[in-house]
């Protein structure tokens, strides 16, 4: 064997030497690959595991629950109502009574079915229910109707129901809660001709608007309308009863005579029981 045979051979020994080592190197760099992989499979799925155990006891936590008996007593921490300025706290509470708690964290709590029991109220026009957690407890935050005209059979006798903005009927039963209000008095036997149950928005607006204009020409605050017979009206300010027959078109020509005669009734020491302005010209009937 030549020394180029020798040398070639030589070689090729050390090419086979570099890449079994390159093989080698490979497949340990290979096997590291896949123990890593492992190493990453084991740690995502035990993460994943200890996350969704870890979800399932925070879901659990009471802070996300409402107590079983959170409707059955007015309780403030839990059940906070605003905003009601006619409809009494212990009314709703108690209309609340009848709502189960269904046993799903807070956020799955549906408002809807709180807030209908809520609009069972008459006064009450709208509701937003306000979910909050750690504790779990719900605001709720009441719009109600306005009361604009309140019905009482006399001045003495305590208001038996009132006529909303939006021309609803109220009854007795949160008639005596509406102070805070600017109503208008308007008494009414409520049957017959004066049958206040069957008035509807428009009725009402014609007593509203009819009151603003006594007040802008008389330059005072209407006490009541007396409407208990509604062929002869009358009409208390201040001053001086007013009556004025039917409440038309004609009442409001009768009220243009106010700006005139009033100056002259102030001064007057008699005691006035009204002033008619049914006629052409105005009359007083004085008391007896």
């Amino acid at each position: 064997m030549s020394d180029e045979d020798i040398q070639q051979q030589e070689i090729d020994i050390e090419l086979h030497e570099k890449q079994a080592k390159k093989l080698i190197r490979q497949r340990r760099v290979r096997g590291k690959q896949t123990h890593l992989k492992h190493i990453h499979t084991l740690c995502r799925f035990t993460l994943s595991s200890l996350l969704l155990v870890g979800c399932y006891y925070f879901l659990k936590l009471p802070g996300w629950y409402l107590p079983q008996d959170a409707f059955t007593h007015s309780d403030s921490d839990i059940i906070k109502i605003y905003n009601n300025n006619v409809v009494p706290d212990e009314k709703v509470y108690k209309m609340l009574s009848g709502y189960e708690v269904s046993g799903y964290p807070i956020f799955a709590e549906k408002p809807e079915a709180i807030k209908k029991l809520v609009m069972e109220l008459p006064p009450v026009k709208d509701v937003y229910v306000r979910r909050y957690a750690f504790p779990a407890r719900l605001d709720l935050i009441i719009k109600e109707r306005i009361p604009v005209l309140t019905i009482s059979p006399d001045i003495d006798v305590t208001p038996v129901a009132y006529f909303t903005q939006d021309g609803a009927l109220i009854g007795k039963e949160y008639a005596p809660y509406i102070t805070k209000f600017q109503t208008l008095l308007v008494l009414s036997y409520g049957n017959r001709g004066d049958d206040y149950h069957k008035w509807d928005k428009n009725k009402t607006e014609e007593f509203l608007q009819f009151a603003k204009y006594v007040e802008t020409l008389s330059k005072e605050k209407i006490e009541y309308i007396d409407y208990r017979n509604p062929d002869d009206v009358f009409v208390k300010i201040p001053s001086v009863k007013i009556r004025i027959g039917k409440l038309n078109k004609n009442a409001y020509d009768c009220i243009r005579k106010l700006p005139s005669i009033l100056p002259e009734i102030k001064l007057m020491d008699e005691k006035i029981k009204y002033l008619d302005l049914r006629w052409k010209d105005p009359y007083l009937k004085l008391a007896e």
